[in-house]
């Protein structure tokens, strides 16, 4: 972090504004009018002075001469200078002064890149408006491409550093939520992802399940919303052949095609009643039975699950368990 020199008397972030000009009396009064208004000045009094300065420092804005010698009335030195200093910084603000104005002079001058265009003698109030509007400007926008940075940075890391499966974002939210999706991968604890649907709920369990301790594990997804009530229990923990109607042979459940890895329960706040029953038996527990069987069988997977709807309304309306929510 820069901070100003001792006596400086200027605090950190005030924008310095270079006044290019030859004539020293009109450095003078441009200084002192700048620096009654709280800004920074440098001065310079040639073109190659100017351009030091410009590789030199930090700068919120340009108000410079269109001329450096007396006999010098065309511009030409002030347009040739204006170019330099566009190469070197596009995007620095740049306000052209000259006592020859006309209206071919000023759209050249726009052409070439100045911000604005104020003759000479000026006007105190419209010149301090529009040079600290300029560098106020370019400050923010010089903050804003800093804390887009920092964020891409940050993005950057956290996908160097953890399984991110391909996922692509740009918004601080969405990464504070992969961020937290990461976070919690290791914690061998049943997670909850909602939100509305397209926002990437698979995605982020995706990210959860590849960053944790199960990620050479089977991964198993069910769309519990599709499942028939009727079919809940053989679906999620299996069934012994004849144990309904259709079953004529043994049915490996999703609990037990997924043990030692996790199993993922996508829209799971549609799942009935009766379904929410037998599942919140499984997680308490950590056991269950095949449909038609005696046989208690324990259960080594992490849930993960996922859904769009408004859970805590819903166990208000007696449609989501309140003891399977938390």
């Amino acid at each position: 972090m820069s901070l100003p020199a001792a006596g400086s008397g200027y605090a950190p972030g005030v924008p310095k504004i270079l006044v290019i000009d030859d004539q020293p009396a009109v450095c003078v009064a441009l200084t002192t009018l700048f620096e009654l208004h709280g800004l920074e000045v440098r001065v310079a009094a040639t073109p190659d002075a100017a351009i030091a300065a410009v590789l030199d420092d930090e700068l919120g804005a340009v108000v410079q001469d269109m001329n450096f010698r007396q006999s010098a009335t065309s511009g030409e030195e002030g347009m040739e200078l204006l170019r330099r200093i566009k190469s070197i910084d596009p995007e620095l603000p740049v306000v052209a002064m000259t006592a020859f104005t006309s209206i071919a002079g000023a759209v050249e001058l726009i052409k070439a890149g100045a911000s604005d265009y104020v003759p000479k003698p000026w006007d105190d109030q419209k010149l301090v408006a529009v040079v600290s509007n300029l560098a106020r400007l370019r400050s923010l926008e010089q903050e804003n491409a800093r804390l887009v940075a920092q964020r891409g940075r940050a993005r950057h890391r956290l996908a160097e550093r953890h399984d991110l499966g391909g996922l692509v974002y740009a918004s601080d939210a969405m990464h504070e939520v992969v961020s937290l999706a990461v976070k919690v991968a290791p914690a061998d604890v049943p997670v909850l992802i909602t939100g509305p649907n397209g926002t990437g709920k698979e995605l982020l369990a995706g990210i959860v399940q590849a960053n944790s301790r199960r990620r050479d594990r089977p991964f198993v997804k069910v769309n519990a919303g599709a499942l028939p009530d009727e079919l809940v229990e053989a679906e999620l923990f299996g069934a012994e052949a004849g144990a309904f109607t259709g079953a004529a042979r043994l049915r490996i459940g999703r609990f037990e095609e997924a043990d030692g890895g996790t199993l993922f329960l996508d829209e799971i706040g549609t799942l009935s009643l009766n379904g929410q029953k037998k599942l919140l038996r499984v997680l308490q527990t950590g056991e269950y039975q095949r449909l038609g069987s005696s046989v208690t069988r324990r259960a080594d997977v992490r849930v993960l699950s996922a859904t769009n709807r408004d859970l805590p309304r819903a166990i208000a309306e007696g449609a989501f368990r309140e003891d399977l929510y938390f």
